[in-house]
């Protein structure tokens, strides 16, 4: 009886162990594929606007540009991310932000000025960028925008135009090529590991329906 027992009892301890090592197996899988299936591209097409979102310069806005070239979209809109520009004018330090920078990576690759838009109201982060983009769209009577990001961003500013706005306006989301991010080793270096683990957050974020909102600026 003893010796019955301890058999079924090795047999289970050699079960589990093997169930372990399953899953320890498929989370690494997952963990090693997340750098892919963060990517998430539309074909390009034919859009009434092409949006440069904010974040990694020049990357971005060297790629709308060359989309607009490519005859995509008439007009490039540009976010103006949430900067420290008044803090600094109250020290006399002239502050140029990201957005200025990216207008001129824009003209000096083929943009006209005419066709290049900054939004006139900070954000702070994805979220209040495609609020803010749907609402200028809607006012200027526009139907379909391109959204230029960095590819390891793609799912997430899919998946907020989604949950925010639907699917009317029409959304592309193209990723920066030159946008520097590894998708197959993305563990080796901080950089990456850092937006592998917001872009995670942030889908979670959207999928339990933006329980975390964007921060707001203290009160002066």
């Amino acid at each position: 009886m003893a010796s019955e027992f301890k058999s079924t009892h090795a047999a289970k301890r050699w079960i589990l162990s093997l169930i372990l090592l399953v899953l320890i197996v498929t989370a690494v899988l997952v963990l090693r594929g997340a750098g892919r299936w963060l990517i998430r591209e539309d074909p390009l097409a034919r859009a009434d606007v092409i949006v440069v979102l904010s974040g990694s310069m020049p990357y971005r806005a060297e790629e709308a540009g060359q989309i607009f070239r490519m005859g995509y979209a008439p007009e490039v809109w540009v976010s103006r991310p949430e900067g420290p520009g008044a803090e600094l004018a109250k020290l006399g330090v002239r502050y140029t932000g990201e957005d200025e920078y990216n207008r001129d990576v824009l003209i000096r690759q083929g943009v006209p000025e005419t066709a290049v838009h900054i939004f006139p109201n900070e954000i702070i982060d994805t979220e209040q960028e495609v609020e803010e983009v749907s609402r200028e769209m809607r006012r200027a009577g526009k139907h379909s925008v391109i959204f230029v990001t960095s590819i390891q961003h793609t799912r997430r500013v899919k998946a907020l135009w989604r949950r925010l706005v639907g699917d009317s306006p029409a959304a592309l989301v193209h990723g920066a090529p030159e946008d520097p991010f590894d998708r197959n080793h993305w563990w080796n270096n901080t950089r990456d590991s850092f937006s592998v683990v917001r872009e995670v957050l942030g889908l979670v974020n959207v999928w339990a329906g933006l329980p975390v909102r964007p921060h707001s600026k203290p009160q002066k």
